[in-house]
């Protein structure tokens, strides 16, 4: 039997927020200005240091390769990783909004969704006169490898579930599931205080190359041998909630409601990405 959408109304926000912080990599201040945009919009990035037209339309074919993160540009004007600004708005269920940056590089905050969340609710948000249109998923797609791979399959109640399986081998993060419907209550409950995690070891690379010179154990948690270094997991699980956040913000990509049950195993931005793709060329849109 074909699924039955319900319809709901699309969704902005009742007023501007606005969230300040410093890029990861970058170190660049950034001020992050969330404004209420029209019905039917979607979510759309404006380089206000690039000018009133350097728009970024958040949506796969926006999408360029970046490691460990999500980046988009559209002409001369990019910006990385929006992750968790798309985590935030999907999992609130905000479809329509124009986030004003003046730098490139979003800020990490302490490495979660948490800031952007408070702000958003701080917002609050408004039905809008048109019903969104989720795209749901009618039969089972994979793409990854025996290595790493992610499936959307035909959803198990009206939104989005997610099952992740992360696995590092032996070593304090080990191997992680988790299995959550993405409503706001629970994305803010279970989700969105999940930080973004690093080995020691990759953020002394980093920082030999010139990244990350800023980054410190408040702004997201750093691994060492026995564990995590200079905080406390807030979830004995966080590392997993934390890449069901990231699968959140990319999957909203899509462009609109994505109405599945996705599986992952060791699925990153990249290949998040690619399933979004291939599910919207299936389904014949021409976000894809």
């Amino acid at each position: 039997m074909p699924y039955s959408l319900p319809e709901r109304p699309q969704r902005t926000l009742r007023m501007p927020a606005v969230v300040t912080g410093r890029g990861y990599w970058s170190g660049v201040e950034n001020r992050v200005e969330f404004r209420p945009s029209a019905v039917g919009s979607g979510v759309v990035f404006l380089r206000s240091d690039l000018g009133p037209e350097a728009l970024v339309p958040a949506v796969v074919a926006s999408v360029v390769e970046a490691r460990n993160r999500t980046r988009i540009e559209r002409g001369p004007a990019c910006v990385h990783l929006i992750e968790h600004v798309m985590s935030a708005l999907a999992g609130l269920g905000i479809d329509n909004c124009t986030v004003v940056v003046t730098a490139e590089e979003l800020p990490g905050m302490d490495g979660s969704a948490q800031a952007f969340v408070a702000a958003l609710d701080g917002a609050g948000a408004v039905d809008q006169e048109l019903p969104a249109a989720p795209l749901a998923v009618e039969a089972t797609v994979r793409v990854g490898s025996d290595v790493s791979w992610i499936e959307a399959s035909p959803p198990r109640f009206s939104g989005l579930s997610i099952e992740y399986t992360l696995d590092y081998g032996p070593g304090p993060i080990g191997r992680q599931q988790l299995d959550i419907d993405i409503t706001p209550t629970a994305y803010r409950e279970q989700l969105a205080a999940a930080r973004t995690f690093l080995s020691i070891g990759d953020a002394a690379r980093l920082r030999a190359s010139g990244l990350g010179a800023t980054v410190s154990p408040g702004d997201l948690v750093l691994f060492g041998p026995d564990g995590p270094v200079g905080t406390a997991l807030r979830w004995p699980d966080e590392c997993v909630r934390h890449k069901v956040l990231d699968a959140v913000g990319d999957l909203a990509l899509a462009g609109r409601p994505l109405h599945a049950h996705i599986r992952a195993f060791r699925s990153g931005h990249a290949l998040n990405a690619t399933l979004v793709g291939e599910l919207l060329a299936r389904a014949g849109d021409q976000l894809a």
